[in-house]
This record gives C-alpha cells, sequence and structure tokens, in this order.
C-alpha cells in the first residue's frame, strides 16, 4: 500500500525535524488506518484511505467550530495544525464547474427531479466525489438544485 508507506516516510521525516504537531497528526493518521483495517480485516484500497482521510478533515472542521465558540483558541490552532497535515494526503480539490458536472451526471442518472430524492443522487455522486469534494458542500448543492 503505498499510502502507508507515504505516511510511514513522513513520520521519520518529522520525527528527525523535531516536528511535534505534525508527528502527532500523522501518528493519529496511521492510528486510524490501523484501526479501521483492523475492523475490515484486510488493508484499506485507496478509496476506503480517501473515505477514512475525507471523515478525519471533517472531524477536524467540526472541532474547530466547537472550540472557536468555546473561545478555546489554543484548541483551534491544534486542530488547523491537525487539518493541514491530513489534507496534504488528499488528491486535489474539484473545481466548482467539475462538482457542477458530476451532480448534473448524477441527477440525470437518478431521474431525481425532487429534494425527495436528494438520497439516491448522493448516493450515486459521493462514490465519485470522496476524498476530493466536502460532503456538506455538496449535499447543499445538490439540495439547491433539486429544490429550484
Amino acid at each position: 500500500m503505498m499510502f502507508k508507506e507515504t505516511v510511514d516516510r513522513e513520520m521519520i521525516l518529522a520525527a528527525k525535524s523535531k516536528d511535534k504537531i505534525r508527528l502527532s497528526a500523522l501518528r493519529m493518521l496511521k492510528n486510524g488506518l490501523h484501526n479501521r483495517e483492523i475492523d475490515l480485516k484486510r488493508e484499506l484500497d485507496e478509496v476506503e484511505f480517501l473515505q477514512l482521510l475525507s471523515s478525519m478533515v471533517k472531524q477536524r472542521k467540526d472541532s474547530i467550530e466547537q472550540f472557536e465558540k468555546g473561545g478555546r483558541m489554543d484548541l483551534v490552532e491544534k486542530e488547523q495544525a491537525e487539518l493541514k497535515v491530513i489534507e496534504e494526503f488528499l488528491p486535489a480539490q474539484l473545481s466548482e464547474a467539475d462538482l457542477d458536472a458530476a451532480i448534473t451526471e448524477a441527477i440525470r442518472e437518478t431521474g431525481a427531479t425532487s429534494a425527495r430524492d436528494m438520497g439516491k443522487v448522493m448516493k450515486v455522486v459521493m462514490p465519485k466525489l470522496t476524498g476530493r469534494a466536502d460532503g456538506k458542500a455538496v449535499g447543499e448543492k445538490v439540495k439547491a438544485r433539486l429544490s429550484a
């Protein structure tokens, strides 16, 4: 698995450069990867790795939002640093035009006509966009498109 080797290599570099924050984030990533493999009782493929990264990104963003509301700027900075490290492993994010095209294709494919069909559309579009687009943003765009 290339991504596991990359994480290990980055951990070694972070340890050698004494970058504690980066090393901590990489250890957390490796631990999450290891735990997911234990749950599945096999090694992750690339799509599952991207799903893991996406869920970690979502967790960090939610934590940042909560810590900002609570006035804990020290924890906000820590979460932002971890988020930055995790995002390094994600592929390039889709442009708005590409995202709109993928949503249009999914709507056409499912024959969705109203907001009640949002689940069908999300079920088709999200596997294609995992790791390349924020699920929350995709959901909002799909909802807006189906409500119009």
